[in-house]
């Protein structure tokens, strides 16, 4: 398989959407302010130093209103933000899954392992439609919507949703469990994780302008107790371009007999006429698409 890589970045996603607003001589910093140009927060540039330094510098506040809050705000789902041909999900599984095996369109991972898994320690085989896998956004969109991003712009929204920063495979019942929690009221069972995770959120904090809550302060500093020393992530990560076919390549499997379809959007599966799709009338349609169902209330693709 051959493959380039190209370094993804907070900045990148934010930036991509910037230079289409802006003129073609502005520079990254001036394109990235201008694509969020009227809102509260500005994308700043990666965090440096200690978690702990970093958390010191966040802001404290109350949780505002989830009033209006809802994925859509955030941009369509897994959108291809830094134009690579490949959507968000499928450049994370192909991060941080082993022994891929990917569709003829080079995009698509079929199947993989995840190992470890970050939230559990434990090692996940993935296969696509199998709903074993989810990626989680370290900052939940829910609780980045009540610590700042419910005055943003849809730009950074959408930059902050994509960012592979504030994204990670991993298992999808325990992403399930998390919700929309923090630090303080969740935290992954595999301990050996914790700093790592407080460290990344921070990371995601600091550098879209968020705020803690005081409870979540409490709580990261509790966690970073163990781990005085514990950085921050770089916000860099390689990720496979498609660059032709494979001189041999695998055909992508359709679902097995009596296996429920995957649909990869709500305009598809409207189209093979089987929506909504109800948990409690179809659970193994649903299981298959349940990244269909965006406010995770049990029914996929119901407006």
């Amino acid at each position: 398989m051959h493959q380039h890589l190209t370094v993804l970045t907070a900045a990148s996603a934010a930036l991509v959407l910037a230079v289409t607003a802006c003129s073609g001589s502005a520079t990254a910093d001036t394109a990235a302010n201008a694509s969020v140009a009227g809102s509260a927060a500005v994308v700043q540039p990666a965090a440096t130093g200690t978690a702990a330094d970093a958390l010191a510098g966040l802001p404290v506040k109350g949780r505002a209103p989830k009033t209006g809050y809802s994925r859509d705000a955030f941009g369509p789902a897994w959108s291809d933000v830094d134009r690579n041909g490949c959507d968000t999900r499928n450049d994370i599984l192909t991060r941080d899954l082993v022994e891929r095996q990917m569709s003829t369109d080079r995009c698509t991972v079929l199947s993989g392992v995840l190992y470890p898994d970050p939230y559990t320690g434990t090692k996940i085989v993935f296969v696509r439609g199998k709903s074993l896998v989810d990626i989680d956004h370290v900052v939940a969109l829910g609780n980045a919507w009540v610590t700042g991003a419910a005055r943003w712009t849809p730009a950074q929204r959408l930059a902050v949703a994509n960012d592979p920063l504030n994204l990670l495979a991993v298992q999808a019942s325990a992403n399930r469990q998390k919700s929309d929690a923090d630090a303080a009221t969740w935290l992954p069972a595999n301990k050996a994780y914790r700093c790592a995770y407080v460290a990344r959120q921070i990371a995601v904090k600091a550098k879209y302008g968020l705020w803690v809550t005081a409870p979540e302060k409490t709580a990261m500093q509790g966690v970073l107790t163990t781990c005085p020393g514990q950085g921050l992530p770089d916000g860099q990560f390689a990720v496979p371009v498609p660059v032709g076919p494979d001189p041999t390549p695998t055909p992508a499997p359709g679902p097995g007999p009596g296996e429920p379809r995957r649909y990869a959007s709500c305009a598809e599966a409207k189209a093979a006429g089987v929506t909504p799709i109800v948990k409690k009338t179809n659970p193994q349609l649903y299981a298959a698409n349940t990244h269909l169902d965006r406010d995770k209330d049990g029914v996929a693709c119901d407006s």
